[in-house]
């Protein structure tokens, strides 16, 4: 029998929720896989972007404690989360397409 994703250093239960729903079911594949492919996975099949989360899975695929993250690690590894969270993200539309083109940002 596979180990379970929450044999992997810093993911839990909840991990293996949201990996099997990407279909990863296991720590052997989302290893295959690596961080980036698999927390996209993740992404696009509903769970909810989480910068930690990111970090935490990084780190446990080093067999790091997701704590053991510098923030010069952070700093490199925030651009690839915001890259993979665009990939999912959708465009905005109407007025706030118009805003977001001339340069406003976002509205909340």
């Amino acid at each position: 029998m596979a180990d379970p994703v929450s044999s992997i250093p810093n993911l839990g239960p909840a991990a293996d929720r949201e990996y099997a729903r990407a279909g990863i079911t296991s720590a052997e594949e989302l290893r295959a896989l690596g961080a980036d492919a698999a927390y996209l996975a993740a992404l696009k099949a509903g769970c909810q972007p989480h910068f930690i989360g990111f970090y935490a899975l990084v780190m446990g695929l080093q067999g790091r404690p997701w704590h053991d993250c510098s923030p010069e690690e952070k700093a490199a590894l925030r651009p690839r989360f915001d890259a993979l969270k665009a990939q999912v993200t959708a465009a905005p539309e109407g007025i706030e397409a118009v805003l977001d083109a001339i340069g406003t940002g976002a509205r909340r």
